[in-house]
């Protein structure tokens, strides 16, 4: 005996015409959205008057070099003093880092940290997990985390170093818990680098006394301490990458650190919401589009 198929009636399959229909049309929206990055603006009191550009979490590929390339057209379009990137210049596995050699391009200084993924640490859905919960026993009062708080055996040095120095060649000054006192069309600048936390690397350096307009930059918003800082630039979070209608509000209103502005007395913390995307070799995202940050004095 031949088995009937089901039978459906005309408007079931109208129904899934028009559902498919739908997710074709959202998957198109969320490459759109993932391919183009805006321009932020904030304005902070005591920062040089020079335009500084602040990106993140490039996660750089083939797939997005020329996504990549547009967005060091724009920056470069803006005229900047300088350039800072927060971290998460690896996507995964990478064995060459000739890539990376796109960074040349900016017509400013480039001053960087890493990020986990730099580290390969917890950038696999096992390890993930992990990191979020080590994360929370953290002190951020004292600004100081070792690697006692993230020995979990996944930390690739080595591949780091390698990172560090095909930056260096290309031009981007890797800060590894150090700082800088730079100028800034006459405006000086302390610029403060923390190496990686959840990599269990991060050791906040000691800085001298000073006046000048400081700058702290580290890769995860949840590992920045309480610093002496006029300014605190983290990415990692990729403002969500998928923020549905309606939980962009908690986003925007501080419920969910995931992107944004958040001011604390004399400082200012501001999170990226990044570049690339680190799940998909595609440029997916959805209500929270990648972001080139523009710092300004007022």
């Amino acid at each position: 005996m031949t088995a009937k198929l089901p039978r459906y009636s005309t408007g079931t399959y109208f129904s899934i015409v028009i559902i498919a229909g739908l997710l074709t049309a959202f998957g198109g929206y969320m490459y759109m959205e993932g391919s183009n990055a805006e321009v932020t603006i904030i304005e902070k009191q005591g920062a040089p008057g020079a335009v500084i550009i602040f990106i993140a979490d490039p996660h750089l590929r083939m797939s997005n070099l020329d996504y990549t390339k547009n967005v060091i057209r724009k920056i470069n379009s803006l005229h900047p003093s300088l350039v800072l990137i927060g971290g998460d210049f690896a996507y995964r596995n990478e064995e060459d880092f000739a890539i990376q050699g796109v960074w040349r391009d900016i017509d400013a200084p480039v001053y960087a940290v890493l990020g986990n993924h730099d580290y390969q640490s917890g950038d696999n859905s096992l390890t993930l997990v992990r990191k979020i919960s080590e994360e929370a026993s953290i002190n951020s009062t004292s600004g100081t985390w070792d690697r006692e708080v993230f020995e979990d055996g996944d930390v690739n040095i080595s591949y780091a170093d390698h990172l560090a120095t095909a930056l260096g060649d290309n031009g981007v000054h890797v800060l590894r818990n150090e700082y800088r006192e730079l100028d800034v069309n006459g405006t000086k600048v302390m610029l403060v680098g923390i190496d990686d936390c959840w990599a269990g690397m991060a050791h906040p350096p000691a800085i001298p006394e000073n006046k000048d307009f400081t700058i702290y930059m580290v890769h995860e918003p949840k590992c920045r301490g309480n610093w002496s800082a006029d300014l605190i630039l983290a990415g990692h979070t990729h403002g969500g990458q998928y923020i549905p209608p309606g939980l962009d509000k908690l986003v925007s209103g501080g419920v969910l650190e995931l992107g944004g502005r958040f001011d604390s007395g004399r400082t200012t913390t501001y999170i990226t919401r990044g570049l690339g995307t680190s799940n998909f070799d595609l440029q997916l995202r959805a209500f929270a589009s990648p972001e080139i940050v523009v710092i300004k004095g007022v």
